[in-house]
């Protein structure tokens, strides 16, 4: 099939690179010159492991090109997919502008009977909005076509994406006509020959169900970190408990994981955007406020410890900070715990010194001018002399470090692991000050 992807961002890539790699001929179109030249040279703007050579291997084959003329995009194709960024406004609904800006476009050079499928992230009822668009220009123009709007969220882990999109455990779509449905199990028919996965239901439902799965996880990582406070104050150690009720197979081991709150583009964002919803068809969802306060405070939780330590006087202290990015495998920073953590410590008089594999070149510009913060190459350079070191982001090549080197080469022998990943006993008997999360 022909495919057409608008927005070269992180779902419009794994898409594009994924629709792909199983034999469509996908063209991926973004309004942004700079970007759309560097992947036509196969230089990909962000990191997800596998992606890089995905797509430069379908590149070579001819299944995959880059184009910013939204009128090929749509000459192009029999599917038109949006997936163009939904950021959050200050109210916490969704900003729509850049959806209904190609929906606008899309109706201004439409020729031919197509599907459009929005899976950028949207509130219930954009379908609807993005097909009146499309209308609405068709109008102007005196001509009618026919075309149909669907929703297919995206349901992609930063840092396993490929995985997700090629070996999905769902696929979720929501049409309102058998035309549409037939067009889009004929899309995904080579990701769906193990078994059924692909969910067909109605558009608003669809719409819901990517807000729902969200906040359901969120919701599971903001209780936990409820429980690891509890335990902190009653010397109760939360990753026992979490093994205890991790056994239970209808809570499970996922995302039950104590820790500094969750970031990323998607939780955070949608979190507020379905809580707006809510609101504005007149409930207040209490428990998503909740989960979002919760979370807001557990952001605070390494500072406090961390302050608490030095009798809150780190004025002239050298912090080192491991993990920048809001999870493991990503350069993502958006919203990261390690943002909340280092902001309060240059605020305090700190100077920082930071490592992450992947996120240097995003924090040095989120932090560019800032006097105290700076980057190291190397985990072992940015923890020298440090005062105290901070584990924010549990990348594999800090879970066995040598600690021996550690203790030798920091000023004082003081760790704030935030992800549990070190064991308290162990750390103790290596002289270490040791803190963590929910741990006595």
């Amino acid at each position: 099939m022909r495919i057409s992807i608008v927005g070269s961002g992180y779902v419009g890539l794994v898409s594009g690179a994924g629709l792909s790699d199983v034999g469509h001929h996908v063209l991926c179109m973004d309004i942004d010159r700079q970007r759309v030249d560097g992947l036509r040279r196969g230089e990909v703007p962000i990191f997800e492991p596998g992606l890089e050579p995905m797509i430069r291997r379908n590149m070579d084959e001819g299944r995959l090109e880059f184009s910013t003329d939204i009128k090929a995009a749509v000459a192009h194709c029999q599917v038109l997919f949006i997936a163009v960024g939904t950021p959050p406004e200050e109210d916490g609904s969704a900003d729509l502008s850049h959806v209904l800006a190609v929906a606008a476009e899309v109706g201004d050079c439409l020729d031919k009977p197509l599907l459009v499928v929005v899976k950028s992230t949207v509130p219930v009822g954009t379908c609807e909005t993005v097909r009146d668009t499309i209308r609405d220009r068709l109008d102007l123009r005196g001509v009618s076509h026919a075309f149909s709007v669907a929703s297919n969220p995206e349901f992609l882990k930063e840092g396993a994406a490929i995985g997700d999109f090629m070996k999905p455990d769902r696929i979720v779509i929501g049409v309102d006509n058998a035309e549409a449905e037939s067009l889009l199990r004929e899309l995904y028919a080579p990701f769906n020959r193990n078994h059924e996965k692909l969910l067909c239901m109605d558009v608003r439902s669809s719409e819901l169900t990517k807000y729902a799965a969200n906040t359901m996880l969120a919701t599971k990582i903001s209780l936990m970190n409820e429980l690891s406070n509890v335990a902190a104050r009653v010397g109760a150690d939360i990753e026992q408990i979490r093994k205890g009720i991790g056994s239970d197979p209808r809570i499970g081991y996922s995302f039950i994981y104590p820790g500094p709150g969750y970031g990323g583009s998607c939780f955070p964002k949608d979190v507020r955007a379905l809580e707006h919803t809510a609101r504005s068809a007149g409930y207040e969802a209490e428990l998503l406020q909740a989960v979002e306060a919760v979370n807001a405070r557990q952001k605070k939780v390494p500072f406090s410890l961390l302050s608490r330590h030095f009798g809150g006087k780190l004025e002239g202290r050298n912090v080192a900070v491991w993990g920048l990015s809001f999870k493991p495998d990503t350069d993502d920073m958006r919203e990261a715990p390690s943002i909340d953590l280092i902001e309060e410590a240059l605020q305090a008089g700190a100077r920082v010194v930071a490592h992450d594999p992947e996120a240097g070149d995003e924090a040095r510009r989120r932090f560019a001018g800032r006097t105290g913060f700076t980057m190291a190459e190397d985990p072992y350079e940015a923890a020298a002399d440090a005062d105290a070191l901070v584990l924010v982001t549990e990348w594999k090549q800090y879970w066995s470090p040598d600690f021996e080197r550690l203790a030798r080469e920091m000023a004082h022998a003081v760790v704030i692991d935030a992800r549990n990943i070190w064991p308290p006993a162990v750390m103790r008997k290596r002289g270490f000050s040791y803190y963590s999360i929910g741990r006595p």
